[in-house]
C-alpha cells in the first residue's frame, strides 16, 4: 500500500487539466452523492486484469485497448456499444487465432468522457469561449451557457458507464460472444472491404476447429471460455474530483481501488513529476497506463515507475507509446531499453493515433491510415531490435460507420470526410479500417514469435 497517501491527498499536488467549478458548494455536494453510490467495477476483477496483463508483460499475450476518442450523452445508444464491442471481438479473435496468443480485451468505454485540450479556449470568428472538456464536463455546443463546468454532469456520466457496463457484461457472459456466432459479428457496412472477406475465411476456419472440437465432446455447454469472454474497461483518469469520490477501500485486502474503472491512465499533459494526477494513482491498486510521447526522458520514466510501481508488480503499468510515425522509430528505444536495464516489469502497448492528427485541406482533423499502420510497423521493428515484447495496441476506434480517418483498404479520401465525420474530438478508425488493421497487426506478431523460435534455436 502507498505510504503518506490518501484518496485526498492529490488536492496539495499541481493539477493540470481540471476544471474549475463556479459553484463550489454544488460540487462538494456532488462529490459526496458519487461515493454513496456503488462501485462501478470491483478490486477482484481489477486484480484479475492486472493478472492477465502480468501474462502479457511476460510475452504471453497481447493487449487490445480500443473505443471511443470521448463517449458522449447524445450518442449513448445500446446499438452503438454493441457495434463498438463486436468489431473489438472480430480484433481479438483475428489476434488470437493468428498469433495463437491470448488477446486480453479492454474497452475505452464506460468512463471515457473527459479530454485534455491543447487550449483552454476555443474561438469562432470573434467568439472565444472555455474550450469543450467532455461531456461530464461542459458542453460541446458553442455557447456561454453550454461551456461553464457543471458538477451535475457527473452525476449523469456515472449514471450512463454504469448502464454501459450492464450491456458489456451481459454480451460478454450471456452467448453473443460465443465463438459459433463468430459469422454473426460482421456488420454490414464492412462488407465493402476485401478484408471482411478474410474475416469471413478465417471464420469458416474457426467453425470448422469446433466442429472437430465438438465430435471430440468438447462444446460451448462444456468449455465456458468457448461460449463468452472477460472484458475489462478503462479511461483516462482525467477528472480527479470523480475518480475520487469512486474510490473504495477493498474489505478482503484493505487496498484501495478506483471503481469507476478496471484500469486508468495516465495521459502525455498530466505526466509529470509532482502531478496531482500521479499522486492520486499512485496510491491505487488498479493496473495503470501512462502515455510516453517525445517529451519523455528515460530518467524520468524511471523515476515515475518508481514512484507508480516501487514494489516492481507485474501487470501493474502498462507504458504506452505515442510518438507518431516519422519519431517512434528514434523516440521509442531509449526508453525500452531504460526500462529493461531496470528490470521494470511492463506491458508496452502503441497508441498509433495521437501522434499522427493531421489537418485536411477542408478543415477537418483526420489521421491518415498509412501514418497510423507505419507507427504500428516501427513499434514492432523497435522491439524486435531490442529483444523485448511488442505487447499491445490502444487506439481510438467505433464500430459506426464513420469517415474520419482517410485512408486503408477502404479508401477514404480527404473529400468523403464531411460524409459522416461524427467525432466528439478526435477522428477514428471505423470498423473497416479497424479489422484491417488486426490483420496487419497478427503478422508483425508473428513475425516476433517466428524471430524468437529463430533465435531459441
Amino acid at each position: 500500500m502507498a505510504t503518506n497517501w490518501n484518496a485526498n491527498s492529490w488536492r496539495a499536488a499541481e493539477a493540470k487539466h481540471l476544471p474549475t467549478y463556479p459553484d463550489a458548494a454544488k460540487l462538494v455536494a456532488v462529490e459526496e452523492t458519487l461515493t454513496r453510490f456503488p462501485p462501478l467495477v470491483f478490486a477482484g476483477e481489477a486484480r484479475a486484469l492486472k493478472a492477465d496483463l502480468a501474462q502479457v508483460a511476460a510475452g504471453k499475450g497481447f493487449l487490445l485497448q480500443g473505443g471511443d476518442c470521448a463517449e458522449s450523452f447524445a450518442e449513448f445508444h445500446p446499438n452503438n456499444i454493441r457495434d463498438t464491442f463486436r468489431v473489438l471481438l472480430q480484433m481479438a479473435v483475428v489476434l488470437t487465432f493468428a498469433s495463437k496468443q491470448p488477446v486480453v480485451k479492454v474497452g475505452r468505454m464506460a468512463g471515457q468522457f473527459a479530454k485534455p485540450r491543447s487550449s483552454p479556449v476555443e474561438k469562432i470568428g470573434d467568439v472565444e469561449l472555455p474550450s469543450y472538456l467532455g461531456d461530464n464536463i461542459n458542453g460541446i455546443e458553442f455557447s456561454a451557457e453550454s461551456r461553464i463546468p457543471d458538477p451535475e454532469r457527473m452525476l449523469r456520466a456515472y449514471s450512463q458507464a454504469a448502464a454501459t457496463l450492464n450491456l458489456l457484461r451481459a454480451f460478454s457472459t450471456g452467448g453473443y460472444a460465443n465463438l459459433r456466432q463468430v459469422h454473426q459479428w460482421t456488420l454490414d457496412h464492412i462488407g465493402k472491404s476485401p478484408w471482411a472477406a478474410k474475416f469471413g475465411e478465417m471464420a469458416d476456419k474457426i467453425g470448422e476447429a469446433l466442429d472437430f472440437m465438438e465430435a471430440c465432446g468438447v462444446n460451448p455447454g462444456t468449455v465456458p471460455q468457448l461460449q463468452g469472454t472477460t472484458f475489462y474497461t478503462s479511461h483516462e483518469a482525467l477528472l480527479l474530483q470523480y475518480e475520487q469520490a469512486m474510490t473504495r477501500q477493498d474489505s478482503l485486502t484493505g487496498q484501495w481501488y478506483d471503481t469507476s474503472a478496471h484500469m486508468l491512465w495516465i495521459g502525455d499533459r498530466t505526466r509529470f513529476e509532482g502531478s496531482a494526477h500521479v499522486e492520486f494513482l499512485r496510491g491505487v491498486g488498479n493496473p495503470i497506463g501512462m502515455k510516453c510521447g517525445p517529451s519523455l526522458t528515460p530518467d524520468a520514466l524511471l523515476r515515475m515507475l518508481d514512484t507508480l510501481n516501487p514494489a516492481r508488480e507485474p501487470g501493474r503499468m502498462t507504458l504506452i507509446s505515442r510518438f507518431g510515425h516519422d519519431k517512434v522509430e528514434a523516440g521509442l528505444p531509449p526508453l525500452v531499453r531504460a526500462v529493461a536495464r531496470e528490470g521494470h516489469p511492463v506491458v508496452w502497448s502503441c497508441d498509433p493515433m495521437h501522434g499522427n492528427v493531421i489537418k485536411a485541406d477542408n478543415g477537418y482533423k483526420t489521421r491518415p491510415f498509412d501514418r497510423i499502420l507505419s507507427e504500428v510497423k516501427g513499434f514492432f521493428a523497435v522491439h524486435r531490435a531490442e529483444g523485448t515484447h511488442a505487447g499491445g495496441i490502444h487506439i481510438e476506434m467505433t464500430g459506426q460507420d464513420v469517415t474520419e480517418c482517410t485512408g486503408g483498404a477502404i479508401a477514404i479520401s480527404e473529400a468523403s470526410l464531411a460524409d459522416r465525420y461524427h467525432t466528439h474530438c478526435d477522428p477514428r478508425l471505423n470498423a473497416a479500417q479497424s479489422i484491417e488493421l488486426a490483420f496487419l497487426l497478427a503478422e508483425a506478431i508473428n513475425l516476433e514469435r517466428a524471430e524468437r523460435k529463430a533465435e531459441a534455436a
